[in-house]
């Protein structure tokens, strides 16, 4: 029997093109999905995805002050090597154990860094260690960022040397205008040019991997090395050039921290399924490709990633890859504001001016003075060495280095903070330490030919974040002596009436905590005996977590009295965000704070800090210079605060530290 459905009057027909509305949901969130793959695929993978123009070159680099002779035996042993290389470092110790070691959602060393310091009583002794020990990671970052857009750009210009060998003299001069205009066009930010990025590296990333079919087609046999006994042989055979190989291997994973750094901008799963979908599969090609190109001519040496591509596709391949550096560059430099503001907001640099390029993305940020600064680095080592494969000794360094710290680092937690089973994490700490060491060690081997720059460099700017925070603790003990408890003043204040006159208005005392008198209210009272009719006394406080949900971003505390005027305020924000005082005001309810506040109305009070070099034997005269000279660049707090200027009274003071 046949069955028929009426159809509602004024119903809409069915048809293809309708769709139940729980499928229009799963299309939407399969589109943020794949517009996040994408996303990361422009960003997290621009440095790491570039490697194949030089890892291998420099492998072979007849240069090379530990040469690795080319023979069948040596190529097979290598290719092995820079696969398992990648494989183990950043696959299985990034892919799949760092990226679950967030920090509410944000990863890289800083976050490590906070998870240690919130660990410090189950840790013991060794976190504070620990924790040194993940800023010197953090100062490498820096070097890493300065090495980074000059051996990728240059690397990348180097392909005209291929394409017409007469265009050498051009590559140096191409390559600081590329970088200049870079660094120039940090202040309009990567908003508008970021929705570019992920297509690009999709083509790049699909060249790459055709171009190593290519090469393998001439040499099927190079698939041999995916198995790990030619690198484990080429190990145990040929330890005295396998050591020094692994110098240059470990090129093959420049970038492995981005993938942990940018957790939060765009997730697990994304930067997950990106790394394991397209970029690990045409890295590999690459490689192998170049290695084949290489069995079959050993002269490809001079060039073999751009050796894959015919005759008529070099010109072009040049072209996209100075693209695909200048969006490897773009990341690295991102992530170093990223890591200024944070060291900023946790205390270990002085409070940076942060402009923010884009209204929808809280993480695109413009840092002047590490911009400038990174320009003016990045130039003079485009200029000093003058080729990739002399800033190819110096880079590993940084990269080793940083990448045994994560690794160390992540282990720890996983036995104190995950409470994983000894036996298991020796399992799996070991073999990986183990590696990363060999690799630090092969790359130490070259610290007279370049690798001392990266090392001096995360030097000078751990020397300068410890500096910073050891001057703020004295600084403050300083300041608490001179401004005196808040609680006791209040009760001054109270007891007796003629030692300030109260007069009209609302007035904003920015202050560290509520325990000690901001300095310009006590410079108020004792000086012009004065007082403001309603007092709010607002103290900002980073939290060692990304953001601060609304709910929790203020506490008050009327400090034990109800009806004179004096309140205190604590505003809360993570190490991400921006703290906007005006903004946090509004929030508050007149209840709260014994009267309302006008943001728009009030006056704000600062308190400045003239610094000079004491005789007390709190630092070494030397660091106390430094940091003295390093507090020239503090950020205008009204600026950084976004007080309204006409509104704002400075009332200076001075410290010796």
């Amino acid at each position: 029997m046949a069955v028929t459905e009426r159809q509602q009057p004024g119903a809409p027909e069915a048809g293809p093109a309708s769709r139940p509305l729980g499928a229009s949901s799963s299309i939407a969130r399969d589109s943020a999905r794949l517009a996040l793959v994408i996303g990361a695929l422009g960003v997290v993978f621009g440095d790491i995805g570039t490697s194949p123009i030089y890892a291998m070159q420099t492998v072979f680099n007849p240069s090379d002050p530990h040469p690795v002779p080319v023979s069948t035996e040596n190529v097979f042993g290598v290719v092995s090597l820079v696969f398992w290389t990648v494989m183990i470092i950043v696959t299985v110790t990034y892919v799949l154990l760092a990226l679950r070691a967030d920090n509410d959602g944000e990863g890289g060393i800083m976050a490590l860094i906070t998870l240690l310091r919130r660990n410090v009583r189950r840790g013991g002794r060794a976190v504070p260690v620990l924790v040194l020990f993940g800023i010197f990671g953090a100062a490498l970052f820096f070097g890493d960022s300065m090495i980074t857009p000059a051996i990728s750009v240059l690397s990348a210009v180097e392909g005209l040397k291929v394409v017409e060998p007469s265009l050498g003299n051009l590559v140096v001069p191409i390559t600081v205008v590329i970088i200049a205009l870079l660094f120039v066009a940090q202040r309009r930010g990567s908003a508008a040019v970021g929705r570019l990025f992920g297509p690009i590296m999709i083509v790049w990333f699909l060249i790459v991997a055709v171009c190593g079919v290519r090469g393998i087609t001439a040499h099927p046999d190079i698939l041999k090395a995916l198995s790990p006994t030619y690198a484990l042989g080429f190990l145990a055979g040929r330890f005295e050039v396998a050591f020094f190989a692994l110098a240059a291997v470990v090129l093959a994973v420049t970038g492995a921290e981005a993938l942990y750094a940018d957790l939060g901008h765009f997730g697990r799963r994304s930067i997950t399924r990106a790394w394991l979908v397209l970029v690990f599969p045409a890295l590999t090609l690459s490689y192998f490709g170049q290695g084949a190109l290489i069995l079959k001519d050993p002269s490809n040496i001079s060039s073999p990633f751009f050796l894959l591509a015919p005759d008529w596709g070099r010109l072009p391949l040049t072209l996209l890859a100075t693209a695909a550096t200048v969006i490897a560059s773009q990341s690295v430099i991102t992530g170093a504001f990223s890591v200024a503001s944070q060291a900023a907001e946790l205390g270990y640099l002085p409070r940076l001016r942060i402009l923010h390029t884009s209204e929808s993305t809280i993480g695109q940020v413009y840092v002047p003075w590490v911009n400038w600064l990174l320009m003016v680095a990045v130039l003079t080592l485009v200029l000093a060495y003058g080729s990739s494969t002399g800033l190819a000794f110096a880079y590993g360094m940084a990269v080793t280095a940083t990448i045994t710290i994560s690794t160390f680092l992540l282990f720890y937690l996983g036995r104190w903070k995950w409470k994983v089973p000894l036996w298991l994490l020796a399992l799996g700490a070991i073999p990986l330490l183990v590696w990363d060491l060999l690799l630090l060690g092969a790359n130490a081997t070259k610290l007279l030919h370049g690798a001392w720059v990266p090392l001096l460099i995360g030097l000078a700017a751990f020397t300068i974040m410890t500096t910073w925070k050891r001057g703020r603790e004295i600084v403050t003990s300083e300041r608490q002596q001179h401004e005196g408890s808040l609680r006791d003043f209040v009760e001054e204040l109270r007891a007796d009436g003629k030692l300030a006159r109260r007069v009209p208005g609302t007035a904003i005392f920015l202050n560290r905590g509520k325990q000690t008198v901001p300095l310009a209210m006590r410079a108020n009272v004792e000086h012009n005996h004065v007082r403001h009719e309603h007092v709010v006394i607002l103290s900002i406080e980073t939290k060692p977590v990304p953001r601060i949900a609304a709910d929790q971003r203020i506490a008050v505390d009327d400090l034990g009295y109800s009806d004179d005027g004096i309140t205190h305020v604590s505003a809360y924000f993570g190490y991400m965000e921006s703290p906007d005082v005006p903004e946090t005001l509004r929030r508050l309810n007149a209840g709260d704070v014994e009267g309302r506040v006008q943001a728009e109305e009030a006056s704000y009070f600062l308190s400045k800090i003239e610094l000079r070099a004491g005789s007390r034997p709190t630092m070494p005269r030397w660091r106390k210079r430094l940091f003295i000279t390093t507090s020239f660049i503090t950020a205008d707090a009204a600026e950084h605060f976004c007080l309204p200027r006409d509104r704002t009274v400075i009332m200076g003071s001075y410290i010796e530290v």
